[in-house]
């Protein structure tokens, strides 16, 4: 292939994520790094109140709202509509100082009280209790050790464990999202970063920077590393990072493209696009043995891969017959199947964890959304309403779908319930924000 004809594919690959917003320029940064959280919450959801965690720690002031972190998570699940503190009648610390007749008088179902105390020079034992107002009885209830770094986190955890109590679903509230972030602080100084933070988007940790693109982040199984493409050397490879050491490694760095990889469910493989022998192709890369092999040959644009939670299916995007679709392929080779057939266009496609939904990206008019595909019947169902919404990706409890849009010309976070009666926005206050994931439950 000369360098006319990959000069060509190159701009043919860009079009096609320029349709979706991902190359949209970077925009100034402001003073402070931070995500501002709003959740249009149903208003349909349990009633529950969860009572301000008393804080008994003589001479310190609580680093950390516990009660609030545990609110503010089980509103946005849309499963819930918390009391405001403000409406309470009491404020009760533990299961023995609650009457119910209070809690009853103001329609509540469900109950948490806790309390916060100290348990060595940087520690605390925090405690809670999940009460049932109608039967006057506790349904469960934990003391935790903690410190100071880990108090939010433990807050998580509180949030997961009234979740699947009351709706018998696990809940996502310790897991992490993953996402690119761009920044230009001038002419000269235009930043790229590879940040992981909370699911509510708090504690956000900057795991790569560069000057040069960053692009397609994807989490492995296990939780511990991050690949993704960076343009180091002004040509596109693929990495792996691991998440808590640090430790980087390339994995591909082909002439052409190498692109949107994505790992198989038992972490030995990496799907990706590669177009080293002209076209790009759908490609599988063994980790262990360091093999590559074509899934797919085609003269048109196969990209974006991504795996069926069984390992036995591939879905990407080409546009083989005439403009951007989704199709599946057999992880092991053969012919690829179309799924999607409404729109002129369908992008960036994934499985929901149980296998039973795809969400991509839909072109409604002139504006770029996200949908779901139920593959038992093929129903679409359109989830957003945005200008350029992209990158959809699934909560790993499969309730709920983050993704990139756009809002006044800024790239910020979003997220949206399957069923899309609830909605978020996860507001980065510094940079422009695109390619979101979501990470898999860890053990």
């Amino acid at each position: 292939m000369d360098h006319q004809q990959e000069t060509s594919i190159i701009m043919r690959i860009l079009w096609l994520l320029l349709m979706v917003g991902v190359w949209s320029a970077p925009l100034s940064a402001s003073s402070v790094h931070t995500i501002r959280i709003t959740t249009e919450a149903s208003q349909h959801g349990l009633p529950i109140a969860i009572v301000p965690f008393t804080w008994e720690v003589p001479g310190r002031s609580p680093p950390e709202d516990v009660a609030a972190v545990v609110r503010n998570n089980l509103e946005r699940s849309g499963r819930f509509k918390a009391m405001p503190p403000g409406d309470m009648l009491a404020r009760p610390r533990s299961a023995e100082e609650v009457n119910f007749a209070d809690w009853r008088i103001l329609n509540m179902e469900n109950l948490v009280v806790g309390r916060i105390e100290a348990g060595g020079s940087d520690e605390f034992q925090v405690t809670f209790q999940l009460l049932d107002v109608g039967k006057q009885e506790q349904i469960t209830g934990y003391r935790f050790n903690t410190n100071r770094q880990d108090l939010r986190a433990t807050a998580h955890h509180i949030s997961d464990i009234i979740f699947e109590r009351l709706t018998g679903e696990r809940g996502a509230f310790s897991t992490r999202i993953a996402y690119i972030t761009s920044l230009n602080e001038g002419t000269s100084n235009h930043r790229l970063t590879l940040t992981v933070a909370d699911a509510d988007g708090h504690n956000p940790q900057t795991i790569i920077e560069s000057s040069e693109p960053l692009m397609s982040p994807t989490w492995s199984p296990d939780g511990r590393r991050l690949a993704y493409v960076s343009f180091e050397n002004r040509r596109p490879g693929i990495w792996i990072q691991e998440i808590f050491t640090g430790r980087r490694t390339q994995v591909t760095s082909f002439t052409g493209i190498n692109g949107a990889p994505a790992w198989s469910p038992d972490g030995r493989l990496l799907a990706m696009t590669l177009s080293k022998e002209g076209s790009p192709d759908i490609f599988v890369f063994d980790l262990e043995r360091s093999t590559l092999r074509a899934l797919t040959r085609h003269f048109a644009i196969d990209t974006e891969p991504a795996w069926s939670p069984d390992g036995k299916q591939i879905i990407f995007t080409s546009d083989r017959g005439g403009g951007p679709q989704i199709y599946q392929i057999p992880s092991s080779g053969g012919e690829p199947k179309r799924l999607t057939f409404e729109g002129p266009y369908n992008a960036r496609a994934s499985y929901s964890p149980d296998g039973r939904l795809l969400t991509y990206v839909t072109r409604v008019g002139r504006n770029f959304r996200i949908a779901v595909q139920d593959l038992r019947n093929n129903q679409v169902r359109v989830l957003t309403d945005g200008r350029l919404d992209e990158s959809p990706s699934f909560s790993p409890n499969g309730k709920m779908i983050i993704y990139a849009t756009r809002v006044d010309g800024k790239g910020e976070l979003a997220a949206v319930s399957t069923d899309g009666r609830v909605r978020q926005r996860l507001a980065l206050q510094r940079g422009d924000v695109r390619e979101p994931v979501w990470s898999p439950y860890t053990r």
